[in-house]
């Protein structure tokens, strides 16, 4: 006689089969950490050769420990993701992966670098005028990445819609806030945010790069997060991911095409990426009828927000550079909260396909036994 398990077993099995899994992972994770901290360590060791070294600055070991998690972050993240990679996909998926996995370690590494880098310049104001003695430089030096690899090991082998989202809101924060703070021109914000892109120096090339980064990171999710939406509108994911895809692209554009070189192109792309969230926002009731209305009026406030901003920019109210920021502010926290409703609405989806076979009546327990 058969009979049918109880959800709780089907739960057990599964519970499992994951966990060896998830202790083998976790074991790779400390192990990769031990090997960065030694690592690194030893790098330290020739490097400030047995000296004391400042907290921050040129030659600190915050600026070392900083460049060495940096470095370690890339690694980390590319070797779990080969760990974790599926590789029964496509060829056309599988070079697809290899864009996306580049442009998420980079992400991971600024992070790191910045992370690591706002650390050390907070504890050099409180403990002004100390120095590192010669062991804690080395250890310091060799925590710092040892920390770096177990997180970003975990996050390269449970990346995830939430996660990525959570990479990308950080990661335009700490690249664009890094720009501001480290611009040759103190006064950029009396012209617009694109301006600090348009010098040569480091900053610009980290404003711009970011943008390019970013931009790969929405594709990105554009790509992942459409995926499985339950619709009854046969274009309505292919519409969502096009928008999606057309933000990412001309916001990479923007970083592509500094304003001061490419004037025509730097504005079009960069309006293009307006009209393109607009034409989201408007047509996301008939492509995916599920969501929610509050969200759906979320997206409209943002948009009434934009339009006021420029107004008062036309008018001579506000600078351009308060519109651009805060304009950027609304349409990446807009698609940071698409992210989580798409998620949900897939989730809920797959659960209610799920249910009948994993919660049978009882008249098909009885005729199954």
């Amino acid at each position: 006689m058969m009979t049918t398990p109880a959800p709780q077993d089907l739960l057990d099995v599964a519970r499992s089969s994951t966990e060896p899994r998830e202790r083998a992972r976790e074991a790779i994770g400390l192990q990769i950490s031990i090997v960065a901290f030694i690592v690194t360590g030893l790098v330290a060791l020739p490097v400030f050769g047995l000296r004391s070294a400042p907290i921050a600055g040129s030659g600190s070991v915050g600026q070392f420990a900083a460049i060495a998690s940096a470095a370690t972050a890339i690694v980390v993240f590319v070797l779990g993701h080969i760990i974790a990679a599926d590789r029964t996909a496509p060829r056309q998926a599988r070079v697809l992966a290899i864009i996306d996995t580049a442009a998420v370690a980079f992400a991971h590494a600024v992070i790191a670098l910045l992370g690591w880098t706002l650390v050390a310049t907070i504890m050099e104001q409180g403990f002004t005028g100390a120095v590192v003695f010669p062991i804690p430089v080395l250890l310091l030096s060799a925590a710092t990445a040892g920390v770096t690899a177990y997180v970003v090991y975990f996050s390269a082998t449970h990346m995830d819609l939430q996660l990525l989202a959570t990479v990308l809101a950080v990661f335009l924060v700490f690249g664009v806030v890094t720009s501001m703070l480290t611009a040759s021109d103190p006064l950029w914000w009396k012209d617009n945010l694109s301006a600090l892109g348009m010098t040569n120096d480091l900053s610009a090339r980290t404003f711009n790069l970011t943008l390019i980064v970013a931009g790969v990171l929405v594709t990105t999710l554009a790509r992942t997060a459409t995926r499985g939406i339950p619709t009854p509108n046969p274009r309505g994911v292919t519409g969502v991911r096009t928008s999606l895809v057309v933000v990412g692209i001309f916001l990479g554009l923007v970083g592509v095409f500094p304003v001061d070189e490419f004037f025509a192109l730097h504005t079009g792309v960069a309006s293009g990426m307006v009209v393109a969230f607009g034409i989201l926002v408007f047509m996301l009731r008939r492509w995916i009828p599920g969501v929610s209305s509050t969200f759906l009026l979320l997206g409209f406030v943002f948009i009434l927000v934009i339009v006021a901003l420029a107004v008062l920019f036309a008018v001579g109210y506000y600078t351009l550079t308060a519109v651009e920021l805060v304009a950027g502010v609304l349409v990446f926290t807009w698609i940071i909260l698409f992210i989580r409703t798409a998620d949900a609405l897939t989730c809920d989806a797959a659960v209610t396909d799920e249910a009948p076979l994993s919660a049978p009546s009882g008249a098909e327990m009885d005729v199954r036994a």
